[in-house]
């Protein structure tokens, strides 16, 4: 997701986001997982076992 709201420490960076964002989050999640509602753009992440490095 790009541009979501949220309120960011000016010293350590870490971001907050409020109730109704996440709940807003959550609802766009289940309408993808569990409707197969179609997405804007997938993003590829390597993944990396622990046990293996």
């Amino acid at each position: 997701m790009n541009n979501v709201p949220c309120e960011e420490c000016e010293y350590c960076g870490e971001q907050y986001f409020k109730a109704e964002v996440l709940k807003k989050i959550e609802k766009i999640f289940k309408d993808i997982y569990f409707s197969g509602k179609k997405v804007k753009r997938e993003v590829k992440v390597p993944v990396e076992e622990f046990a293996d490095i």
